[in-house]
Formats: structure tokens, sequence, C-alpha cells
């Protein structure tokens, strides 16, 4: 088996999210890639989508600088209302035409700009308290639209598992997945936005099989489970993540299973220009929420090690920065005596 891809949204891993210090983070933890979500590049912190000419200059300099490559861009694309309806949300809506000009536009421009193939996306919120299947037919129609937007660019969009969106389980995503029918759609797999939704190891492991057909690549966090299973999450209250190897996702049997299918899932990627099956580290270990989440340096630090003794046990391949990495650069960036 050859190494599988390690990356990690790196705000995640930086105090201020300045973009020195999240990729002083990555770069001393032996990461080589990074998914691009929040930033400070001189203006503020901004969302991805939001970034100036002059900050995405900036940034493309200083990732070079460290030895870094964006592995996805960490959009928001699909996280506003399927529709316009008032369901005691905060949650967004904008006509889908303008999304589609504008937003989806946007987020394929960046992925362009900054050399990537991966798109990170979701599946729409339905209104609060019905029942996701009844809104299938619009989100794969308007998730087939955003598809053919990112072919369109050379482009992969990844639809990430998550509570409250319309494809809050892998079975959902999966028949999104046929419904659209497009080889410019993969899906994330995420366990610990599984299990806070109340469900168990055995249970994530079902889900994580029912979307395996269309797998792209993998968010690593995970989730001690609640006591109830719940039909909506509050997600600014969620608080109980924890690395790898501590929660209820059941990492060991997803990776064995991932093992025996990584050579036919990483062909199937690979005819689409990306490089490999990523493995996207987003631990919230200091707390997540709707948008984002936080583990400082030293959690992102101790996530990576507990995904990579799981790795270690279940004897995946991977790889991290190593003295032959600096040797074939430090002559470039020595310093003058």
């Amino acid at each position: 088996m050859k190494p599988i891809l390690l990356s990690g949204f790196a705000d995640e891993a930086a105090n201020n999210k300045t973009v020195e210090q999240q990729f002083c983070a990555f770069a001393a933890i032996g990461l080589k890639y990074y998914t691009l979500r929040f930033i400070d590049a001189g203006e503020g912190i901004q969302n991805v989508m939001m970034l100036s000419p002059a900050s995405i200059e900036k940034i493309l300099d200083k990732q070079q600088e460290y030895g870094l490559q964006v592995s996805s861009i960490g959009s928001p694309i699909g996280k506003v209302k399927l529709l316009d309806v008032d369901d005691g949300t905060s949650n967004r809506f904008v006509p889908f035409a303008e999304y589609l000009e504008k937003d989806v536009q946007r987020a394929c421009d960046l992925a362009n700009q900054f050399g990537t193939k991966l798109i990170r996306g979701f599946s729409f919120y339905h209104p609060r308290g019905t029942d996701p299947e009844r809104h299938l037919t619009q989100a794969i129609d308007q998730l087939g639209a955003i598809a053919a937007q990112c072919d369109k660019h050379g482009l992969t969009f990844g639809l990430e598992v998550e509570a409250n969106l319309i494809g809050q389980s892998g079975r959902l995503l999966q028949k999104i997945y046929d419904g659209v029918g497009h080889p410019a759609m993969v899906l994330i797999f995420d366990g610990a936005n599984l299990v806070c939704q109340g469900m168990s190891t055995d249970q994530v492991f079902e889900e994580y099989l029912a979307m395996k057909d269309g797998l792209g690549w993998v968010h690593i966090k995970d989730y001690c489970r609640p006591a109830e299973k719940t039909d909506h999450v509050d997600e600014e209250s969620l608080a109980a993540f924890v690395p790898a190897d501590e929660g209820d996702s059941g990492h060991e049997a997803i990776l064995r299973d991932i093992k025996r299918s990584h050579a036919e899932i990483e062909a199937r990627l690979q005819k689409r220009g990306i490089p490999g099956l990523f493995f996207d580290l987003e631990p919230h270990v200091k707390g997540g929420g709707q948008f984002g989440g936080f583990s400082g340096p030293d959690g992102f630090g101790i996530a990576l090690r507990a995904f990579c003794r799981v790795l270690d046990y279940v004897q995946v391949p991977y790889a991290l920065r190593t003295y032959e990495d600096i040797r074939s650069t430090r002559v470039k960036h020595a310093t003058p005596t």
C-alpha cells in the first residue's frame, strides 16, 4: 500500500490564525499539505472566500517558504438554506443562480489560484424539523450544478457528512452521490460528525460503508458519544471532541477497510488529477462550532500524534517530513555568513 496523504485545517493550529503561526505549526509537526479556511495574511482574520489579491499573494509566497501545498479549499459552499423559509435558525438563504455565479465561481477561482484540485462543501440546510429525504431532489439538482461548475475548472467538489444538513448521514450522502452521478463530486467521511448525532461506533461504521463508493477524502476528528440520539445538533454547544484514538468513531475498523480498498480509491482520484487519498485533520480538541474549530499548536500536535498511533497500529503507511526534505531545500534557504 502506498502512503496515505496527511493534511489538516491549518487555522486550527494557530492561536491568532496568522499565516506565520499556521505555517510554522504545520512545518514543525511535519505536515506538507494544509486545508485553507480562515487566515490572517495581514488584513485581519478572513475566510478564504474573502481573501484579497494581496493576501493571496502573501499566502502563496509564505507557503512556498514553509514548504506547504494546499490540499483543499475549506469553503462553506452548501452551508446555506435550501429554501427561503423562517425555521428559527440564523442560516442565510441565497437564490441558487446567484450562489452558483458568485460563491461557487469564487471557490473555483481560489482553488486554481492555490493549485489544489479539491473544494470542500456541504449539502444545504433543509428547514429545521423537516425530513431531509423530502428535499433530496432539489439538493441533488443544485449539487449537480455545483459539480458541473467545478468540473469546468478541472476541480472536484467534496460533500462532507454533517449534522443538520440534508447529507447528515452516509446513507443520505450516498443517495445524493448516486443522484448527482457526476465524477466531479465525491464524498467526505467524518466520524465525529456522526457520533455527535448520537450514533454508536457500529452505526458510524455502517454509515461509512453506505457512502464508501463515493469516498473522496476523510476528515479526522473524534467525539465521545452523547447519551441520546438527536434530530438537531446544537453545533455551538459541542464540547466532547477528542483525539482520534479516544472517541467513538471507530477509526481502526474504518482504516482497515480503507486499507483494503486504497488502491482502487486512489486510482479513481488520480483520474481527476488528485494526488491521492487525503486524511485531513480537523481535531476541534479545544472547541468546535458551525463554521470551524480550534485546537491550538499543542492540541493539533497531540491530535496528529494520536492519529499516527492509530495508523501505526493498523499498519497504514503515511509520510511526514524527513531530514531528506530539509537536505533538499537547505541550500536554497541557507543564511549568508
